[in-house]
């Protein structure tokens, strides 16, 4: 099974580009997770009659949201946290309820719960960090262990964090910048700790590839990125990882589409 997942910034400009359409006919994924999709369910016009849309998008227009394209027919579908998640406090802050932004999509399969999650970055002066360390990591983690108390999980997408200076083009340069500070990295230690394997870094241990540029200076161009995108699974699930890719030449994004192959 063939997993894949992207930050489009933006379906419909994806779409018009004819970004999408050329990798989904290219690289064939089973199951396809996108994020930020900046779009309602209707507002693009997507043709794909091979699999079911699954959207979850924010109340705000043109901004945040989640997909899910799947050839497999999912068990079942959640939207956002639930449960315990919803007790912790501070959800609300100067910059809104990121439960509201559409950054949580889980799909239900027979082996597996798949989350597709959009992660709030940091902001560029760190206004969001305490955020992202005191409220949405710990929630993040506490769902992915309440799934796992029913059977194993992947979660993939966008974490707004490179987790090893491998894992970024200018480490030095960037030590306490936003994608790259102390706590944003040590909510990815907390998700490796917690049971979960980052599948590339497993599979190239001392490779140094990029899934996201910015916009600014030809970075991508000159492949000054980041590696922010992930997919982390369950060690239940580690002798099943096949493959697992970064496909930096595909453009239409910021971003670039990586995949998870299962067994």
């Amino acid at each position: 099974m063939k997993l894949f997942s992207w930050n489009v910034n933006g379906l419909r400009a994806v779409l018009t580009k004819g970004a999408l359409q050329g990798f989904i006919e290219k690289y064939q994924p089973d199951i396809l997770c996108l994020q930020e999709t900046k779009a309602k369910q209707g507002q693009a016009e997507v043709d794909l009659p091979e699999y079911e849309e699954i959207w979850n998008s924010a109340e705000r227009a043109g901004y945040s949201g989640t997909a899910i394209f799947t050839k497999v027919k999912p068990l079942s579908v959640r939207f956002g946290f639930f449960g315990e998640q919803e007790a912790l406090s501070g959800w609300e802050d100067a910059f809104g309820d990121a439960r509201r932004e559409g950054r949580v999509l889980t799909a239900e399969f027979d082996g597996f719960y798949l989350v597709n999650v959009y992660v709030p970055n940091e902001k560029h002066s760190l206004e969001r960090m305490k955020y992202r360390e005191k409220v949405w990591d710990k929630a993040l983690l506490s769902y992915m262990k309440q799934l796992e108390r029913t059977k194993p999980v992947i979660v993939c997408g966008d974490f707004n964090v490179a987790h090893e200076p491998i894992d970024l083009a200018r480490p030095k340069d960037n030590e306490g910048n936003a994608g790259f500070t102390k706590s944003g990295r040590q909510g990815m230690t907390n998700f490796l700790d917690g049971g979960y394997i980052d599948s590339w870094r497993m599979l190239h241990p001392g490779e140094q590839k990029y899934t996201w540029w910015s916009f600014r200076m030809g970075a991508r161009a000159r492949n000054i990125g980041w590696r922010i995108d992930y997919f982390l699974v369950s060690k239940k699930l580690e002798k099943q990882i096949k493959n697992a890719e970064i496909y930096n030449e595909v453009m239409g994004s910021d971003h670039c589409p990586i995949e998870l192959e299962l067994a």
